[in-house]
């Protein structure tokens, strides 16, 4: 499998026929968006020293944007993760949003990704979703329909708790096909 990062040291025009979003359905996908995690949350942002795995990782569902080469999955270029609490009373989760550097301007992965978690959390019962936001990126999430409830402060950065409107999430129920993006180039 060719890597990212050769790809774009060798034409930085390149871009993968498609994006599929859906639930990690195999080794591979989890392994590498932990490792997508990793990159992100402690080589970049230096947010976790190591690793950030947490015990949430053992209940909670990765989901990942996959890269296509010839019609063919390649490689995880962005992940979330989503959990029900355990109280069972309809409130999710969602944590450790995360699109690789050389992809973030590319058929939207941050946001189709957010709305994976939430729709198919939304068919799965949830009444309120909810995440820690780090504060940068809080107006991404108000133009998806997301609502700050309060400022806050996690592993010494500025974050918010913000809630999904869920009337702008419709169920998915099959999480495991997911969504299409395409490589559209954002100025």
């Amino acid at each position: 499998m060719l890597r990212t990062d050769a790809i774009c040291e060798l034409d930085s025009a390149f871009v993968p026929c498609e994006f599929r979003v859906k639930w990690a359905d195999g080794g591979w996908e989890i392994h590498q968006a932990r490792a997508l995690r990793r990159r992100v949350f402690c080589e970049e942002q230096q947010v976790f020293e190591g690793d950030d795995l947490d015990a949430i990782d053992a209940q909670a569902q990765t989901l990942v944007a996959v890269s296509a080469l010839g019609g063919m999955p390649d490689e995880v270029v962005g992940t979330v993760r989503i959990h029900a609490a355990d109280d069972g009373d309809g409130l999710w989760w969602g944590s450790r949003l995360a699109v690789h550097p050389a992809y973030r301007k590319h058929g939207h992965l941050g946001a189709t990704l957010i709305r994976l978690a939430v729709c198919s959390a939304h068919a799965r019962g949830c009444r309120i979703f909810l995440a820690h936001v780090q504060s940068q990126n809080v107006p991404l999430f108000e133009k998806l329909h997301w609502t700050a409830l309060r400022a806050e402060t996690l592993h010494g950065r500025p974050h918010h708790l913000m809630q999904a409107d869920l009337a702008h999430y419709p169920p998915c129920h099959d999480p495991m096909t997911g969504f299409v993006t395409g490589p559209r180039r954002i100025a």
